[in-house]
């Protein structure tokens, strides 16, 4: 071994021992502050309080407080009314017989001031002892401090729990990512823009339902247990149903259920659904996720094409007020019409040449398994290749029919299947076609599917007969959209990551 890589590898080793006490050192101290906050609730107790009483009703919230009284002059006391508020001691600061803090309730951050001649001797002594992250209610009077501030001055205290862990901040952040989704309790305590993503995704899903709603559109539920998992070609979960004696499966897609409704006379059908693939997590995929799907008789690719564009133009307006979205890309502008190209035009516009070129099928040559068709190589070289450059909106159409068995084929090109998927910020967002309707021809796509599919483990596909069944009653023409809910969320909120956007995603278990 040279002098150079032993000096690195006893750097490396000194590093780790540096952050083996460094963390030792952090538990050390946390587990200390717990001791002191469990006396803490042991002396509560002593003294006949109960820490965690059954209920408080607040008459007023942080941020309406601050809005109504944030003209009033300084120095100026409201004496007419006292406020309850309700929530979290975010800082405590000032000693002796007066001090300032701030409480943080669902609305947000307002000041208080504590003072012993107005609280008295016992009120005040239990409020010093209380810490940062115990939740109070506080009732008092509003007035604007000298420094302009609107403030509540403390005239009455309850503690409605004893917080015994600290929180996170007081341990220079909580800053980790993989902490931060496996303790999203605490990362929502500690960082506002984190409860504004999840307000705003509750805010785009209310208005895709108003939207569709609008349009008479009917919301609908369909089985999220399955007895043959179609819809998409994914992997599924398993489980089992001990009183039927059979294996079922998570949902991968609501699709085929949703088209059963569509031939029973429910013109126009949506479910926001969340859906569970046995796949990969990245920064795009989480193996459950939120999905919506629309149906709609009489109408075709290009009729869904319309209304996917109209639905995300609103949502975005009307969530947002923007159709401008700073991304890790780039700005991306939603202002419509989206452009629209075909695969292969694709192809040629960001690789510069055809998908048939050798030299494509080089720089693919690694994710290539076993044989492919010419259908399935265009398709590799556009997702490995293409797909990262589709930064603005853009409809791509044109897909393989081979590859689409529930999608109708052009009736002048039967090569080629009526689909699109919209792309921005270089992700599919959504995915569309003519639904196929033919039940012979969809009972063929399906056993060719079953041909031509990988065996995973223990899932073997089938064919959904009682699908096939439905079909022969007769299906009307029809569009089906699926639009990928938390990948909206993601653009609408400027979040890089699909874990940002989902409240408790998927993690490995957590050794304690």
């Amino acid at each position: 071994m040279d002098a150079g890589c032993q000096w690195e590898r006893e750097y490396a080793i000194l590093l780790a021992i540096i952050s083996l006490e460094v963390a030792g050192n952090i538990m050390d101290e946390l587990n200390q502050v717990m001791r002191v906050r469990r006396e803490k609730l042991g002396k509560l107790r002593e003294q006949g309080l109960d820490p965690y009483p059954n209920k408080y009703q607040a008459n007023a919230f942080a941020a309406r407080l601050l809005s109504k009284y944030d003209s009033i002059e300084t120095g100026e006391h409201v004496e007419d009314r006292k406020f309850r508020l309700a929530g979290r001691i975010m800082s405590k600061r000032g000693h002796g017989k007066a001090s300032f803090g701030h409480l943080m309730d669902r609305t947000g951050r307002i000041q208080f001031y504590a003072r012993k001649d107005v609280l008295g001797d016992d009120l005040y002594e239990l409020y010093k002892e209380l810490d940062i992250g115990d939740i109070v209610a506080l009732e008092g009077i509003v007035f604007k401090t000298r420094t302009g501030e609107v403030t509540l001055r403390v005239e009455g205290l309850t503690l409605l729990s004893k917080s015994l862990r600290p929180l996170p901040e007081k341990w220079h952040g909580l800053t980790d990512v993989e902490t931060r989704y496996r303790q999203r309790y605490a990362d929502l305590i500690i960082n506002p823009q984190v409860r504004e993503v999840f307000r705003k995704r509750v805010a785009i899903i209310k208005e895709i339902r108003s939207f569709l709603d609008e349009k008479d559109f009917l919301e609908v539920e369909t089985p999220i247990l399955q007895s043959i998992a179609g819809g998409a070609a994914a992997r599924p979960f398993i489980t089992h149903h001990n009183a039927l004696s059979m294996d079922l499966y998570l949902r991968v897609s609501p699709e085929l259920y949703l088209k059963r409704l569509i031939v029973g006379g429910f013109d126009r059908v949506y479910e926001i659904n969340r859906n569970f693939r046995n796949e990969g997590i990245d920064l795009n995929h989480n193996p459950e996720f939120t999905l919506l799907e629309v149906y709609q008789a009489f109408t075709n690719c290009e009729g869904v094409m319309d209304l996917c564009e109209r639905l995300i133009v609103s949502v975005a307006e009307k969530v947002c007020g923007s159709l401008s979205f700073e991304t890790g890309n780039g700005v991306i502008d939603l202002t419509p019409p989206f452009e629209r190209m075909s695969i292969e035009q694709a192809i040629i516009k960001y690789l510069g040449t055809d998908f048939t070129a050798p030299e494509l099928k080089d720089r693919v040559r690694d994710k290539i398994e076993g044989e492919l068709t010419q259908d399935q190589l265009k398709m590799l070289i556009f997702e490995e290749l293409v797909e990262e450059h589709l930064i603005q909106p853009v409809f791509i159409t044109d897909y393989p029919a081979s590859l689409c068995p529930l999608a109708k084929a052009k009736a002048d090109d039967p090569a080629t299947a009526e689909r699109f998927e919209l792309y921005f910020n270089a992700m599919e967002i959504a995915n569309a076609y003519s639904e196929l309707n033919n039940p012979v021809l969809q009972k063929e796509h399906f056993e060719e599917q079953i041909r031509q599919a990988t065996p995973k483990e223990e899932y073997t596909p089938a064919v959904d007969r009682d699908y096939v069944r439905a079909l022969e009653y007769g299906m009307p023409p029809a569009g089906g959209l699926g639009i990928g809910i938390d990948r909206l969320v993601m653009l609408l909120t400027g979040c890089r990551s699909i874990r940002e956007v989902i409240l408790f995603p998927h993690m490995r278990s957590e050794t304690f």
